[in-house]
């Protein structure tokens, strides 16, 4: 609890800017005509990562989300959900996630023979290994078209206040961007790079972000990872329950 309440005592100063240089989530929602400051995107993107976004997208073109339904019967539902909202805090939700941001983790989890997955998992690899690049593109198109149940918050009043003036306006003391400037004021993302955040289970977010701070997941040209250098613990709790109750 100090920790939470130092660093809220830390962006406070910072929070007096956010109500003219961004609106929170409900805000948005309420008014559609209300004046946004539009996501960063990163440039200089090299033209390999070019290439595999091209790839994608035509893989998703081509996508038939009723074999996806008949693949995820079998294989994801009982981590992801029927209709990819997961029950269980560990697993991701998928129901309403971009189909490129989908696909291209699916493609990361399989090892190709010899060689380690891009994005190693001990739980998704094996899953995924017996999946075609079509079987997938299936999935993630299924996936997509599938509706997000509504977020609901957890944990306490300053470490969800915390957590919102983090995710909507960041910490300028330590460098830290929000995260809205490339996830959306709303927490819908922006696809193919930045998937949608809000309503996602707070334990599998701050997994990942966990796994991003040690430098076990590096599939986001490092995006993440010069983030998380220059978050607290505290940070990382609080920005992940307020996603959780993002609708």
């Amino acid at each position: 609890m100090k920790m939470i309440k130092k660093s809220l005592a830390m962006v406070s100063v910072f929070a007096l800017a956010l109500a003219t240089t961004a609106i929170t989530a409900e805000d948005a929602l309420e008014n559609e005509n209300a004046e946004i400051v539009e996501p960063r995107i990163v440039d200089g993107v090299p033209a390999d990562v070019v290439a595999k976004e091209q790839e994608i997208e035509a893989a998703i073109a081509a996508g038939n989300p009723a074999s996806g339904q008949e693949i995820a019967a079998g294989v994801c539902a009982g981590c992801h959900g029927a209709d990819g909202n997961s029950m269980i805090p560990n697993f991701p939700s998928l129901a309403g996630q971009h189909p490129e941001y989908l696909l291209k983790q699916l493609m990361e989890f399989k090892a190709e023979e010899g060689e380690t997955a891009v994005r190693n998992s001990a739980a998704m690899t094996p899953m995924v290994a017996a999946l075609s690049k079509e079987d997938m593109a299936n999935l993630a198109d299924f996936y997509a078209s599938q509706k997000p149940a509504p977020g609901n918050a957890a944990g306490d009043k300053d470490l969800l206040t915390l957590g919102k003036i983090l995710y909507h306006g960041g910490n300028i003391e330590n460098g830290v961007p929000a995260c809205a400037s490339c996830h959306g004021p709303t927490g819908t993302g922006i696809p193919p790079r930045y998937p949608a955040l809000a309503g996602q289970h707070a334990d599998y977010t701050l997994n990942q972000l966990d796994l991003f701070n040690k430098g076990e997941r590096t599939n986001d040209n490092k995006v993440m990872q010069d983030v998380l250098t220059r978050m607290s613990g505290a940070e990382k709790r609080a920005v992940s329950a307020y996603i959780q109750g993002m609708r």
